[in-house]
Formats: structure tokens, sequence, C-alpha cells
């Protein structure tokens, strides 16, 4: 299935340049600095449940295609928010072999593709035909001890994997992951939405769980804020570097005291007005910005998803089913009040990242080319397929320039694609800097430069690792 040159040029001599830059990046080791996979994996090290659990139930970029096309998402066994029904995972494979043909041309047939070969050595493409051997295949193999989490991390030769938490977490299983002794880099990034979002679900249940954790009253604005801070020292005590922001807008705000204080009043008690969401949001990303100043946490942005589009899945099925819809996204204007404040500050590094990919010439590269303390993040999640990828490069580069870019990041909540989707990012990285030395925009020893820089290098530098 896998041809040892696929994603190279086409043009013999660009091509014969792209073998040559891979052949020195493909046996790197990985950092996989954002990301959803579950620590509990690393920490309890105990056998995957089957291959739907694996590749399927975890996976949106699976199941909302599969869903696009008329598959119910209980026939996947989708886990619902009030019912404990379960779908038998054998069905659910064959559902699946079913329809992968809907995979053709996209970036997850790629991935599929590359962890059925060289982790099961299923060299013959999944069908209808063939679901069952490859069910019992998968099956057998998880059983044994090669294929534990732990064993496969190492077999990744992952050095270092970020998880995503929310501001209250425990962080439990990190730390049983640190008492084990097992060598296994796996590290917690502050997500704190939940406590950021007055529409999040939940939302005043999750700033009791704030303020009971950190041991604050956070029914002001000052104990808010000290509740956060002592969070990030939390979570950076126990091995974080890096603190995540989903939303909808890259909407700052800089108020001062007394308005932030007003403000956080409305939201705490429910009594909003209108924007104050959109507002409180914008203030917080600022003071998110002066908090990584303080503790040295690198801050990610990822607006531009209306999160949990489709009502109806989102009732039944809760966050994260797929339903998730890229949004135009303005940053300029928007970011404007946070870089007046801290975009000059040598102590802090912010990673911009978008789902609307107008942006990358117009706006992110040329604020990435000018501010010191910001970076342009690779193509994510929608845009995360070869194409995106090298039109991310195509239009960036140009202004922003290579080294104002932070390598790539998986983004996945599907452990076993992580090796796949860095090797098609270093495949396109290969073919991109290939054609710039055949046209002879680049010398070659530089392009050799280069390569390592944006699969490792980079990286481990914005991400201090």
């Amino acid at each position: 299935m896998l041809d040892a040159n696929r994603l190279f040029p086409a043009e013999t001599t660009a091509r014969a340049i792209a073998i040559k830059l891979y052949d020195t990046v493909r046996d790197l080791p990985i950092i996989s600095p954002h990301g959803h996979t579950d620590p509990r994996w690393f920490a309890e090290n105990k056998p995957f449940p089957n291959p739907a659990a694996l590749f399927i139930q975890p996976d949106h970029y699976i199941f909302r295609m599969l869903y696009s096309q008329g598959v119910s998402l209980e026939s996947l066994g989708i886990p619902q928010v009030d019912s404990k029904e379960s779908a038998d995972p054998r069905d659910v494979w064959r559902i699946f072999a079913k329809h992968y043909y809907l995979f053709r041309g996209t970036p997850t047939r790629l991935w599929l593709d590359y962890s059925f070969d060289q982790l099961f050595g299923l060299t013959e493409r999944l069908s209808p035909a063939n679901a069952d051997e490859y069910y019992e295949i998968i099956v057998r193999k998880l059983e044994t001890s090669e294929f534990l989490p732990r064993a496969l991390f190492d077999r990744f030769n992952i050095e270092a994997l970020s998880t995503t938490d929310a501001a209250f977490d425990s962080l439990e299983f990190h730390q049983a992951i640190k008492a084990s002794g097992w060598k296994g880099r796996v590290l917690p990034t502050f997500r704190p939405d939940a406590v950021v979002d007055a529409e999040y679900t939940g939302f005043q249940e999750n700033l009791k769980k704030l303020g009971e954790v950190a041991g604050e009253d956070v029914s002001n604005w000052k104990g808010y804020l000290m509740a956060l801070r002592s969070r990030r020292a939390y979570f950076k005590k126990n091995g974080a570097t890096a603190t995540d922001h989903g939303h909808l807008t890259a909407l700052t705000a800089d108020l001062s005291t007394q308005d932030a204080e007003r403000l956080y009043h409305r939201i705490f008690t429910g009594r909003m007005q209108t924007g104050d969401v959109e507002l409180f949001q914008a203030q917080m990303l600022t003071e998110m910005a002066g908090m990584s100043v303080e503790d040295g946490l690198t801050m990610q942005l990822h607006p531009g998803s209306v999160r949990n589009y489709n009502k109806g899945v989102y009732d039944k099925f809760g966050r994260d089913k797929g339903a998730d819809i890229p949004s135009p996204t303005e940053y300029v204007r928007a970011l404007r009040p946070l870089l007046s404040k801290y975009g000059n500050e040598a102590n802090f590094t912010l990673i911009l990242f978008t789902l609307d990919e107008t942006t990358f010439s117009r706006e992110l590269a040329p604020i990435a080319g000018h501010f010191p303390s910001v970076k342009l993040g690779p193509p994510w999640w929608f845009l995360d397929s070869p194409e995106g990828m090298m039109r991310y490069r195509e239009t960036a580069m140009e202004t922003a320039g290579f080294y104002n870019t932070v390598g790539f990041n998986d983004d996945t909540r599907a452990f076993l694609s992580i090796p796949a989707r860095h090797d098609v990012a270093r495949r396109v990285d290969c073919a991109f800097l290939a054609r710039l030395v055949a046209e002879h925009r680049l010398d070659e020893p530089e392009a050799f430069e280069v390569v390592q820089d944006l699969a490792v290098n980079l990286v481990r530098k914005a991400y201090k690792l």
C-alpha cells in the first residue's frame, strides 16, 4: 500500500533531492507538543481493548466522515451522554471496512494505511472481504507486550508527548507515570477554556472546582486570577511547558482593573450583558499572556472553530464528536491589545494557529515576521493534509521565514496515528525544500539544516523541551 516515495515531487531532479533530505529525518525522534491522547493509557499501561476502540471511536476524523454518509454514531459505538448502550466492536469494524473507500484522497487514508502496514504488517488494503482477517490480526497483536501503550511510545521513538488537561485536573495519571519510573516523557498542558468560556457546559460548577483545587475564593476577580496562577504553577511543577486556548475568535482586550472586576462579577453571577461572554474571553487571553510572561509557559491560541455545530449530535453524544466547523478569523485588530502589552516581551512565546487559510499570508505571517514573541503554528485540524501543509509553506514562509515557525504537531486523540502524521509532515517539508533547491533558491546544504530544524529543533525551542 505504501510507495517509498509517496508525497515527493513527480519531477525527477526534485524527487532525488527530497529522497536524500528525507533519509536524514525519517528516524529522528517524534516530539508531539500538542495532542489529546489519554495519560491514563501510559499510567496504567493496559492493552488497548479492540481495533474499534483503538482506531475508530476516539478519532473524529474517521467517524465524522462515516456519519456524513449516513452511518449512525450509535452503530459505531460512540459513547452517548445518557446511555450505556454499546455496539459490538467486530460489527463496528465491519462497518468501517465496508466504508473504507470513503477515505480515498484524504490524509486519514494516508495515516491509516501507514498504521496498518508499518505496525501490523497488513499490506492488502482494508475492504469488506478482509475485514475479519484484519480484526483478528490486530486483536492478537494488541494482546502482546509489544503493543502495550508504553512499548508503542518507545517504538514510535517519541521524545516528548503533551496531553491537554483542564485547569482543575488533578494530573493524577501524570504523577503516576512519573512515580512508576518509566522514562517516557508525557507532559500536561494547561487548558483553561472550561473556566474562561461562560457558555461552556457546567461553567459555574467548573469555577467551583477551580476554587476548591486552588484553595482560593473565585467569587471575586482577584481570587479568580490567583486560582489560575496557582493552577499554572501546579501544572508547571508536574512538567507542563505550555498552555492552550481554544477560543472562537482571536479577540483580546486590555481593560482597567475596575472594568475587569465589574465584568467578572457579571460573569460569575450569571448576569451577563450582551457581549460580555466574548469580552471576558478577550480579556482573559491578555491576562493569560501576562501570566506566561511571569511563569514562562508557552502560550498557544487555537481560534476559529464553531464548536458542537450539530446540536442533535451534541445533545446526544456530547462534545468533540466531529461537528466542529471552521469559521473565518481576524487576527490583526483582534490581537493588537495583547501584542501592544506583551508582544515585545523577551520571556513570552505566543504560537498562533488558524483554521482560516486566507490569514496565513495576509495576517499571521506578517505578525510572526515582526513580533519577537510570536511564532506561527503548523497547519492544524482540517488543514493538516499534504495539500494544506504545502499551501502553508508556499503562503507563509516568504514572509515569516522558517524560523518563525514551530515545526509540526499532530493534535490527535488517535495514538497510532502519531508516527503516520509526523511522517507525512516530514515528507511534505522535504518535497517543499527539494523544490527550492532544484530552482536554485536554496543551497542544498542549507536544505539539510532546515529540514532538521523543522523536524525537531524548532519545536524543542518553542515549547522549551
